[in-house]
């Protein structure tokens, strides 16, 4: 489902291309089976990939631990090092999350009914700062932590190059906020792809106000997508 088929493949690497050049450092936080960690290896980035649930982490680890280009971390990211509680949905582990609100947040989206959160698990939490630290600065970031996208945020301390955050229309206050702490980073343009396209949904870039706007005008019944922010200065006069 999430390897296939060839030509989604292709679109996402191409899609990808507009973030990282070979040789740069991308961070998947929140890897889930590294579709990603696929398609920025194509572009020839070194990837540190990070994932909490122990058996995505394990197939990682299968997938990826041979590779010297990719780093796995078995952890999650939040606002300050410590210990956080993972809420599994065995089902649909896609949705698994840190975010105790968040589950009760989704639920008003008819799609995420049915879901449950039937155990828990400890993990451990690093921050986006700490990432850097032991690993370097990443030209891209991409977070897809299911509701928990502004805690990470929060325990960054720099204005990256460029990253992006899923949006859930039902839970837009949350993506807002993630639009807030990116502005308080530094200067950034802003866009989005909804679902899994890999195609902008807008013609041009936007400030951190326009897409506040925008995302509070999303119908409730929209599908999810991912809001991309490029630092101001990077994407004036680039093919961004």
């Amino acid at each position: 489902m999430y390897y296939g088929p060839v030509w989604r493949q292709r679109r996402m690497t191409a899609f990808y291309r507009q973030f990282l050049r070979p040789g740069d450092l991308a961070f998947d936080i929140g890897a889930h089976v590294g579709d990603r960690v696929r398609a920025f290896r194509q572009i020839g980035a070194q990837v540190v990939a990070v994932e909490p649930q122990p058996d995505l982490a394990a197939l990682l680890r299968l997938l990826y631990g041979r590779d010297p280009g990719v780093t796995i971390e078995a952890c999650g990211v939040a606002a300050a090092p410590g210990e956080g509680r993972l809420h599994l949905s065995t089902r649909t582990p896609t949705v698994s999350t840190l975010a105790t609100l968040w589950m009760s947040d989704v639920q008003a989206d008819k799609r995420f009914r049915a879901i449950r959160w039937d155990s828990e698990i400890a993990v451990p939490l690093v921050t986006l700062d700490d990432l850097v630290a032991r690993h370097g600065e990443p030209q891209f970031c991409k977070i897809d932590v299911e509701g928990f996208e502004q805690e990470v945020l929060t325990g960054l301390c720099r204005p990256l190059a460029a990253l992006s955050f899923e949006y859930i229309p039902v839970a837009a206050d949350r993506a807002i906020a993630c639009v807030e702490r990116i502005r308080a980073l530094g200067d950034y343009r802003y866009r989005y792809s909804r679902i899994e396209t890999m195609r902008w949904a807008t013609p041009a870039w936007m400030d951190a106000g326009a897409m506040t706007a925008t995302l509070r005008s999303l119908p409730l019944t929209d599908r999810s997508g991912d809001v991309y922010a490029v630092r101001a200065d990077l994407s004036a006069g680039t093919s961004f």
